[in-house]
């Protein structure tokens, strides 16, 4: 019997034992169709920039800071003043920074329009200053820039192992202590794939061990956050605990120490000593287990049940069904796993096994030194061989990091459109006690979810919103890339901005007026932004109304009868099979 014969025998038993716990697809409590956003303020670059007007804005990323947004292209920088911005996208000031290489990058037999400098890397390093990086014809190159004027400070910095050489390739960047943590591919091939901590004035450059698929095997990179002593990378990667069945992708989370200094002379020199990495489980259970392996996007540490969080959206493999799960996972059930069993592979035919705690060197490979279990230590240059030699061989973790409930709060399955973006408001309502969450997805929608936590720990889903962002007469450009490929919240001016590789558009968070002068559709919308008002109006709560307005999240009134609402906007209100319990 063939491996791919197994492979999909398994997989097709997977599918029909989970279709059967597999809760069903949510129908929105209210649509919001393209005539109804086509109003919405939208962004493309600056048209009078030749290479703008003729390929499109070429979106790489978004920052926003205080009252300034920051996206991050091709060739260019914009901010827009957010206290601007309610109307119109229109940046009050921008960077030009292109690219005098495309000569050679061409010579080097890459496409001209791979050739441009892709902004890549844009990241506070403090209160005043920016680094940003780009490909700039795949030799990538780093500058630092004032925040308020986007004027360069100092000289630009070889941007190797900080940014990719190649816009396709994903990176993450992170500024702590004083350090630029950074995930990428530090080489033309894209083979030497690496976690890069630099510019620090008290800590040594650290990397990542170099072709060891141990550490990473041709890993996606995510995000990246700080949290406590560490900082953790979400990313997927190549498993390398299943390589029977081809190449299946899991999620990972990986972890190092802030304070890590390297190894000694003798082993992990200038290279991670805290290295760890676990796998995030966001699956459906029953007898067989449905898996979503394949992380797509994840939020910075959030507030889940009064419990520092993170919250992720996750697809199907490749060769499975098209589908899409969120799951949330605490920051304390990371940490457990992190400090539990290893894992490892005897011989290469063999399965991977936990391995024995009396075989794990003392202190704990993984630990930050001068804390916890390696306190006695007051730098990891002085742990010993024995322990150094063990993280190298085994960085991988036993077991897998649990979701919140042990189930995705969210699914979809019933859709070819995969779920590629994710943006969480933990704190959503005229009384901060509601999640939210913004759903980006392949086909140009944003879904709005609304997650409730009981008292048994169960969570409630809805669907509040499907919303049409996505405009081709307004966005299209080079080609018709529909996907989200950045969400960022802008809670202050009721806003969403979502980006496309051409354009990003500025959407409200609610769409309460759609409602009408019908107090049920209004509190039976379930919308944590909409409120109705005594005066017979349905509006988005803000702080100006500290009293006279009604809602009704729970839905514990029972109202006379109100007829389904279809706007001259294109938005459809219909309550629908719009809930389940995870």
């Amino acid at each position: 019997m063939s491996l791919s014969f197994l492979a999909g025998a398994l997989l097709c038993r997977s599918l029909l034992t989970s279709a059967l716990l597999f809760p069903k697809d949510l129908s929105p409590i209210n649509t919001a169709d393209l005539p109804g956003t086509l109003s919405y303020p939208w962004f493309r670059g600056l048209m009078t920039d030749n290479d703008t007007a003729k390929l499109g804005l070429d979106f790489q990323r978004m920052l926003k800071l205080n009252h300034t947004l920051f996206i991050a292209a091709r060739d260019h920088v914009y901010a827009i003043d957010l206290r601007q911005a309610k109307d119109a996208l229109s940046p009050d000031r921008h960077l030009t920074w292109k690219t005098q290489d495309m000569k050679n990058c061409a010579m080097r037999g890459k496409l001209q329009d791979e050739c441009y400098n892709y902004i890549k890397v844009l990241v506070p390093k403090n209160d005043d200053t920016l680094i940003a990086c780009g490909t700039n014809s795949f030799n990538p190159v780093c500058r630092t820039y004032k925040i308020n004027t986007l004027e360069q400070e100092g000289e630009e910095l070889n941007g190797q192992a900080r940014c990719p050489f190649d816009a396709k390739q994903t990176n993450v960047a992170l500024f702590a202590d004083g350090n630029l943590y950074s995930a990428t591919v530090a080489d033309f091939q894209a083979s030497d794939a690496v976690l890069y901590r630099s510019l620090g004035e008290q800590s040594p450059v650290l990397r990542t061990v170099k072709y060891d698929s141990k550490w990473l095997r041709e890993p996606h990179f995510l995000h990246a956050v700080e949290f406590g002593h560490y900082v953790y990378f979400f990313l997927r990667e190549i498993s390398m605990e299943y390589t029977t069945l081809g190449r299946v992708i899991f999620s990972r989370v990986a972890r190092v120490c802030k304070n890590d200094m390297g190894g000694s002379p003798r082993v992990l020199e200038k290279y991670w000593t805290s290295f760890l990495k676990a796998r995030l489980n966001c699956s459906m259970p029953g007898d067989s287990f449905f898996y979503f392996d394949v992380l797509q996007a994840i939020t910075n540490v959030v507030q889940v049940k009064n419990r520092p969080a993170v919250i992720g959206a996750f697809s199907t493999q490749a060769n499975s069904i098209t589908g899409s799960g969120v799951c949330a996972f605490y920051m304390d059930d990371i940490e457990k796993v992190f400090n539990g069993k290893f894992k490892e592979q005897k011989t290469t035919e063999s399965a991977w096994t936990p391995i024995p705690e009396d075989k794990v060197p003392k202190p704990r490979p993984g630990s930050c030194a001068g804390f916890g279990k390696a306190a006695a230590y007051k730098a990891s240059s002085e742990f010993p061989d024995e322990m150094l030699t063990f993280i190298k061989s085994y960085p991988l973790l036993d077991e897998a990091v649990p979701s919140v409930t042990g189930k995705p709060w969210f699914t979809r399955a019933n859709s070819r459109y995969k779920l590629t973006q994710l943006a969480a408001d933990t704190a959503a309502g005229p009384y901060s006690n509601h999640t939210v969450l913004f759903l980006g997805s392949e086909d140009g929608k944003v879904l709005k979810v609304l997650a409730k936590a009981d008292e048994t720990s169960a969570v409630e889903t809805l669907l509040l919103e499907e919303i049409s962002v996505y405009n081709p007469a307004k966005c299209s450009v080079k080609n018709e890339d529909r996907r989200v490929l950045g969400l960022e919240l802008d809670k202050a001016r009721h806003a969403l901005f979502v980006a496309f590789s051409s354009c990003v558009v500025r959407v409200p968070l609610s769409r309460c007026e759609t409602y009408g002068s019908c107090k049920k559709n209004c509190l039976a919308s379930r919308d944590p932004y909409c409120v109705w008002l005594k005066s017979g109006m349905c509006v988005a709560y803000s702080t100006d109304l500290s009293t006279g307005f009604e809602q009704d999240i729970e839905q514990l009134k029972l109202l006379g009868t109100c007829q389904d609402v279809v706007t001259a906007t294109g938005n459809h209100n219909s309550a629908g099979d719009s809930a389940y319990v995870s």
